[in-house]
């Protein structure tokens, strides 16, 4: 078997321990040949792609981002790859395709699926967001780095009698938000799955401050938004993508804190640095076994399908359950965050 490989869609931690699970088990479990297609879908189109064996997998188990590459690809230039699905799998003679990716990698294996492409998905992103699966790998090493800078905000907000609202990652899934704001403790969480109103912020604040507790850091999605009438924060566009832009909360909220408190507050970004470097041992295994089952199920002709994590088992579910919509923050785990406040 001829298998193509692909990463697509933001970078993650864990993207090259897929690749070399993927290349791993194909040639040492199976006599299968494997190639890489450079910079995600637009190497599938433009042809650019090269050998994977064992020594060019060698030593990227626990390196960041992806040895092959990624890029995002506009809808348009989706349908044309779906439209020529049959060509593309003649030209490059795979026999069947494992395309890496988060919601818009998955519609895009779905469209080429549908086409009549043979497509194995892997998901992945740090939001934990794909629905059919439990997990996501990247989603552990971003709650990870988020934990740790919210410890370490702690001590300065302390020092200096300040709140500090940290943003993380999670444009329309809380789950970052959450989970972090849960282990570092943070004193409020904002999620986008429910809109917030400052003034239960504010007077989060103020209780504390009035019980000498004078500081406070509060956890923020950047797709977390106000309720209606609220405070002052506006839509943003959307890009050639089809993803919104958002106008940052975080510094947006510090700044209303602030007015409204008389007190100093300070956001902090974290941004890209929660996708970045090298994932947890927890993603190091999830995407190693996510990259055996999708050699396993190509053998088996489960095509159409991805691979995901159901407790500790790693099973096959249709592409179509994933992106279907979106797996979003239940309002019974945001119960259990604020019992902890």
């Amino acid at each position: 078997m001829r298998i193509g490989v692909l990463t697509a869609g933001g970078d993650c931690p864990g993207l090259n321990a897929v690749i070399r699970s993927v290349v791993h088990r194909a040639l040492t479990g199976h006599t299968d040949e494997v190639i890489g297609f450079e910079d995600g879908f637009v190497g599938l189109l433009e042809g650019r792609f090269r050998p994977l064996d064992l020594n060019s997998v060698s030593g990227i188990l626990a390196r960041g981002g992806t040895v092959l590459g990624s890029a995002r690809l506009e809808r348009g230039r989706l349908r044309e790859a779906a439209d020529n699905a049959d060509e593309l799998c003649t030209r490059y003679g795979i026999d069947v395709l494992i395309p890496i990716g988060g919601e818009g990698t998955l519609t895009a294996a779905r469209m080429l699926s549908d086409a009549g492409m043979p497509v194995v998905g892997v998901p992945k992103t740090i939001d934990n967001d794909i629905n059919g699966t439990d997990r996501t790998f990247g989603f552990d090493t971003a709650v990870t780095v988020a934990t740790e800078a919210i410890d370490r905000l702690k001590t300065t907000a302390e020092s200096h009698q300040r709140v500090m609202v940290v943003e993380v990652m999670g444009r329309h899934a809380g789950w970052i938000a959450l989970e972090a704001g849960m282990a570092g403790g943070a004193h409020g969480i904002c999620v986008p799955e429910r809109p917030f109103d400052p003034v239960d912020l504010v007077d989060m604040v103020t209780e504390r401050f009035e019980r000498g507790k004078k500081f406070a850091v509060i956890c923020v999605a950047e797709g977390a938004h106000p309720a209606k009438d609220t405070m002052d924060y506006g839509v943003g566009e959307i890009d050639k993508f089809g993803h919104e832009r958002f106008n940052g909360i975080g510094t947006t909220l510090a700044r209303e804190l602030e007015r409204r408190l008389g007190k100093e507050a300070r956001p902090v970004i974290l941004g890209h640095v929660q996708r970045g470097g090298v994932p947890t041992a927890y993603d190091r295994v999830l995407a190693t076994r996510f990259g055996w089952h999708a050699v396993e199920a190509a053998h088996k002709g489960a095509f159409g399908h991805m691979t995901a994590l159901h407790g500790t088992r790693v099973d096959m579910v249709p592409l179509a359950d994933a992106v279907t919509y979106l797996k979003t923050v239940p309002e019974d785990r945001m119960e259990e965050a604020e019992s902890v406040f």
